[in-house]
C-alpha cells in the first residue's frame, strides 16, 4: 500500500519544499493550506512531475476544532508522516499588537498542531509505525521581544515535540523538531506590517536545503534538528549568558531587522 503523508502551509515556503520531497519518495499527498489558488498550482506541478496522488484541502488553521475536519475529510486515512508546517510572524510590542492576530497564531502554531499530532499519533502507535516533523524554530531557545508570541510559540512546539519523541520511544512511531534560523521564504516579507523589505542578509538559509536537511532529520527519527553550524552555535548561547541578556541581543536584532 502506497505511504500516506499530510503537510500544512503546503502552497509555500518550506511546506512545499518537503511535499517536493515526499512527492519525491512518492507518497500520496495531502496538502493543507488557506491559499486554495496556489494549492491547485502545487498539485498539478507534483502531479505532472512525480506521477503521485495529490489531494488538497483549503484550510484555515486558526479554526477551532479544523483539525478535526481535516481529519474527517480525508476519511482519517492513516497517515505514515504528518508535517505541522504552517506558520506566521508578527512584529511588534505585545502591548500594542492585535489579539486578534495573535489568537490566530496560537491556534496555528500550537492548538491545531498538538491536535493534528494527537489525532495522527491514535493510528501510528497502533500500526507501530509513523514520523511527524513539527516545525518549530532557532527562535525556541530564547524570549523574543516584538515577537513575543511566535517565539513563545515555537518553544512551545520544540519543548511538546522533544517530549512526545521521549514517549514514543520503542513504538515505531518518532518525532522531530525542525529549528530553522532565518530562511528566504514568504514568511520574512510578511512577518511586519510595517515594511515590505526582507533586512536580514546575514545567515539566511535556503528554503530547500533547509527543508532536505529536516526531512533527512524526520527519517532518522532525530528529535530535534537545527539546520546550521552557526545556527546551532546561536542555540547553546542562552544556556552560557544570562537570559536578560539574550532577550536584549534578540531585541535589538528586531528593531534593527523589522523596523522601517
Amino acid at each position: 500500500m502506497k505511504q500516506s503523508a499530510l503537510v500544512t502551509g503546503a502552497a509555500s515556503g518550506l511546506g512545499y519544499e518537503l511535499a517536493v520531497l515526499l512527492a519525491k519518495d512518492n507518497y500520496k499527498l495531502f496538502l493543507v493550506d488557506i491559499d486554495a489558488s496556489k494549492l491547485i498550482q502545487v498539485k498539478t506541478e507534483l502531479e505532472a512531475s512525480y506521477n503521485v496522488e495529490v489531494v488538497t484541502l483549503q484550510k484555515d488553521l486558526s479554526q477551532v476544532n479544523v483539525a478535526q475536519e481535516i481529519m474527517n475529510d480525508i476519511n482519517n486515512e492513516p497517515l505514515d508522516v504528518l508535517i505541522n508546517n504552517a506558520g506566521f510572524g508578527l512584529f511588534g510590542t505585545f502591548a500594542s499588537t492585535s489579539w486578534e492576530r495573535e489568537s490566530q497564531m496560537l491556534n496555528v502554531h500550537v492548538v491545531t498542531a498538538t491536535h493534528l499530532t494527537k489525532l495522527a499519533l491514535d493510528g501510528m502507535v497502533k500500526r507501530g509505525s509513523g514520523k511527524i516533523l513539527n516545525m518549530s524554530s532557532l527562535a525556541a531557545f530564547q524570549p523574543g521581544p516584538l515577537m513575543s508570541i511566535y517565539y513563545a510559540s515555537k518553544g512551545y512546539m520544540l519543548s511538546f515535540s522533544e517530549a512526545i519523541a521521549n514517549e514514543l520511544k520503542g513504538t515505531g512511531v518518532t518525532v522531530t523538531a525542525l529549528c530553522p534560523g532565518p530562511t528566504k521564504t514568504a514568511f520574512q516579507e510578511t512577518v511586519s506590517a510595517n515594511t515590505s523589505e526582507n533586512k536580514i542578509k546575514f545567515n539566511m538559509g535556503c528554503a530547500q536545503s533547509v527543508a532536505l536537511y529536516g526531512y533527512k532529520a524526520m527519517l532518522k527519527g532525530k528529535p530535534y534538528a537545527i539546520p546550521g553550524g552557526f545556527n546551532k552555535f546561536l542555540a547553546t548561547l542562552p544556556r552560557i549568558i544570562p537570559r536578560n541578556m539574550a532577550a536584549s541581543i534578540v531585541r535589538k536584532l528586531q528593531e534593527k531587522n523589522r523596523k522601517n
